[in-house]
This record gives C-alpha cells, sequence and structure tokens, in this order.
C-alpha cells in the first residue's frame, strides 16, 4: 500500500530536480539525505497518528474524510504541473536564508567572509523531505486503515520510503509514460477513505483491499500506455 502511494512522489521529485536544474551526478546524494529527513518526519507523524487513534476512535473518520477528500483534489489537479514557486517552503527559505545561485560541487553550505550561505542542493534536499511529508499526510492514514500497530505502519514507510531512491531511477524516465497514474492514486485514496468511514458497518478484508488497489493502478498504467496523452491546446 505505502509503496504504490509513494509512487506519486517520484514525479514530484523529477519536478524538482528539473526546476532547480540539478546536476546528474548530485541527484542520488540529494534523494539519500532527502529520504533520511523524510523518514524521521514520518516517523514523529506516525507515533502522533497512533496515538490520536488509540486515545479517539472517531479520528478513524476524520482521517477518513480527509483521504475522501484528498482523492477528490487529486483527480481535479491530475494532469497539472506543480508551480514550485509558489511553494510557501521555498518561499520562506529564499526570504530567510542566504542562498547562493550556483552548485558548490556536494556542499550543502560554504562560508564566506564569516557568513553561511546555502547551495541550492539544501534547497532541494529540504524540498524532497517536506514533500515526502506532505504526501504523507494522505499515506500514513491510508495505511492506519489496515493496521493500526504503529511498528507495521513506520516499517512499511521506511521500506517505501527507502524504496524511493531506486524507483526514481527506474521511473523518471517513463514519467510521461504514465499520465494516467495520477487518477489510479486518486481513486485509491478515494476507496481507502470510504473504507474507513464504513469500518463500523463493514471492514473490507485486508487482501480485498490490497487487490483494489493492485487492480486500480496497474489499470490506469496499462490505460496510459495504450492512450496517449492529451496535446495541450495552442
Amino acid at each position: 500500500m505505502e509503496k504504490s502511494l509513494a509512487v506519486d512522489n517520484i514525479f514530484v521529485f523529477l519536478t524538482i530536480f528539473t526546476y532547480f536544474a540539478v546536476p546528474e551526478e548530485q541527484r542520488q546524494r540529494a534523494l539519500v539525505i532527502g529520504v533520511l529527513g523524510a523518514i524521521v518526519l514520518r516517523a514523529i507523524m506516525i507515533f502522533a497518528g497512533a496515538a490520536l487513534l488509540a486515545r479517539f476512535h472517531w479520528m478513524l473518520y476524520v482521517f477518513g474524510i480527509f483521504l475522501l477528500v484528498t482523492g477528490v483534489k487529486m483527480w481535479i489537479a491530475a494532469g497539472q504541473e506543480p508551480d514550485l514557486a509558489r511553494n510557501p517552503v521555498l518561499r520562506w527559505m529564499r526570504g530567510h536564508l542566504p542562498l547562493l545561485r550556483n552548485y558548490q560541487g556536494n556542499a550543502l553550505s560554504v562560508l564566506r567572509n564569516g557568513r553561511r550561505l546555502y547551495t541550492p542542493l539544501f534547497v532541494v534536499i529540504v524540498m524532497i523531505a517536506i514533500t515526502d511529508v506532505i504526501f504523507a499526510v494522505d499515506s500514513i492514514p491510508a495505511i492506519f486503515a489496515i493496521t493500526y500497530d504503529p511498528f507495521i505502519v513506520l516499517t512499511s514507510n521506511v521500506f517505501a520510503v527507502l524504496g524511493l531512491r531506486a524507483m526514481f531511477f527506474l521511473l523518471a524516465g517513463m514519467a510521461d509514460r504514465f499520465h494516467l497514474l495520477p487518477y489510479g492514486l486518486a481513486l485509491v485514496l478515494a476507496f481507502i477513505g470510504t473504507k474507513m468511514l464504513i469500518v463500523d458497518l463493514y471492514k473490507i478484508p485486508v487482501l480485498a483491499s490490497l487487490a483494489v488497489v493492485a487492480v486500480v493502478l496497474a489499470a490506469t498504467m496499462v490505460l496510459s500506455l495504450l492512450l496517449p496523452p492529451r496535446e495541450p491546446a495552442d
């Protein structure tokens, strides 16, 4: 489940690398450090979510509504390029941190005239970690729909995030070919949100849930290959 929901992160990471013109030799370093930061932030969110669910059962319905709304919003926004220039994290860093315009090898910061300056590579790493956590806001409640065990939720997230680096280099060259995948992910989130909302009426088996996720994602990937993307209007 977490692996499938992490696929969408790949396309966002690719957009970040393209926007900041990250050199090929520095992409792996940026992914490794960014992913490690994302794991720490996800762990905090997971234990906070587990504590809330253990104390307040109604939080399950809050998560369900959130996933349902997120799925609808993702469906509407599918096919639109994210506007990184308006990203609040990036705007905050540009307004509060002294940033360099050019890369300095693998350095994240340099000291010049007694002043610490941050390189574009540092900005990229922060953007990767924060972006992953933003996407985890929907994937973490989704895994809570399968199990409440924080250990299982944490380990599944860790393995999914660690796999992002390999998945990136595997899918980066095929990102444009799976143009319908965001629609599949939107359906998955809506399905999981609905499952959480009806949990007290009917509990959908775990294997059935995973089967639905697999079928939806496989179908959207096959349709992406069969149906070419629409050409933008002039």
